[in-house]
């Protein structure tokens, strides 16, 4: 999987955006999916990211398809995984009502979707946390997601 844009390249424009901060525990899930993807050979840009609204954003824009990772805070069982087709329909907010990163990834998708920049294909994985303090390293159960995640992504966009 690539992590630059080519500008010669054939098909769609897939992304797979991976949000999170490594230096506050389980919220590192995301940027560790994008890791575990970097050796998939596809035609996908990986692409990580904090989680701040207008980088969201800004990495939509022109994108045929798009999947995102990040971890959650709903009072499920850390380590749980949901998947979200937000093409067809909203985030739901209370799967990421504590955001760490301010202006939460359901606000920045419906804005997108507002804007026209939401691609027709964008499907969230939401690992749930929990623990997010800094300096802290990532659960178990938290990493063992993280690996269960790469694999449906590879499902999702390759077909393996």
């Amino acid at each position: 999987m690539s992590t630059g844009v080519d500008s010669a390249r054939e098909g769609p424009r897939i992304i797979v955006l991976c949000i999170g901060n490594p230096q506050r525990g389980d919220d590192a899930a995301g940027r560790a999916v994008a890791r575990a993807l970097r050796a998939s050979p596809a035609d996908v840009e990986i692409i990580e990211e904090e989680g701040e609204a207008t980088r969201v954003l800004a990495r939509l824009e022109g994108a045929d398809a798009a999947y995102i990772v990040d971890a959650c805070v709903s009072g499920a069982t850390p380590g749980e995984i949901r998947r979200f087709d937000v093409g067809t329909g909203p985030l739901p907010r209370a799967a990421f009502g504590a955001s760490t990163h301010g202006f939460g990834l359901a606000e920045a998708l419906e804005l997108a979707r507002a804007l026209g920049a939401l691609p027709s294909r964008c499907v969230v994985y939401a690992i749930e946390g929990g623990t997010f303090d800094i300096g802290a390293s990532m659960s178990p159960t938290v990493a063992a997601a993280v690996d269960i995640v790469a694999g449906r992504l590879r499902a999702d966009i390759l077909g393996e």
